[in-house]
């Protein structure tokens, strides 16, 4: 696995995009900050642009510059007995293409190491969606993922023991302005 962080960093940090595995499902990616990688991976999944994307973070700390008004209260309300991504309102410092359109964006602290060191070598958010063709089955092991993807994207992060790991979407679950939350997908 540590071999494998400088090489993606290398390839993200260059404006590229990475296939790498998640906590929960394999995972297309790239700089969060980054508006033309974000735009290679529409293009490559065929992703309607008013579909917004998941950011991934490494810690809860790291939540606080992506919003308007942060409450670190959110975290403790929600439960956290899986991989879990909250839409957050009011996000701030990511492109227009990663925000959905009425101004939410969506947030997990993801736990799986080659992810958190990734971030936190990157020293920024990841931008992070399926690795699939938009509208298609999310994959839920590495042999599921189509040529196209494989090819698509800039490295293919080699991490064998996760390759016959088989992986679920995370819960989503949506903070409302009253401060609630709705579950969306447990």
């Amino acid at each position: 696995m540590i071999k494998e962080i400088p090489k993606s960093l290398e390839i993200i940090l260059s404006g590229g995009i990475i296939l790498y595995p998640t906590d929960t499902v394999y995972g297309i990616g790239c700089d969060a900050r980054n508006e033309a990688a974000i735009e290679r991976i529409a293009l490559l999944k065929k992703r309607p642009s008013q579909k917004s994307y998941i950011i991934l973070v490494s810690s809860a700390e790291e939540i606080k510059p992506l919003l308007k008004n942060f409450n670190k209260e959110w975290l403790t309300q929600i439960p956290s007995d899986k991989p879990t991504t909250i839409i957050y309102p009011d996000a701030k410092n990511l492109p227009s293409s990663v925000i959905a359109e009425d101004g939410s964006i969506a947030i997990r602290i993801v736990n799986h190491p080659f992810c958190t060191a990734l971030i936190q070598k990157l020293k920024a958010p990841l931008l992070s969606t399926s690795a699939n063709i938009s509208g298609e089955p999310s994959p839920s092991t590495f042999t599921d993922i189509k040529a196209a993807i494989l090819n698509g994207v800039d490295y293919v992060v080699n991490l064998p023991a996760a390759q016959d790991r088989v992986g679920q979407p995370s819960r989503l679950i949506k903070i409302m302005a009253d401060g609630k939350f709705e579950i969306i997908r447990d």
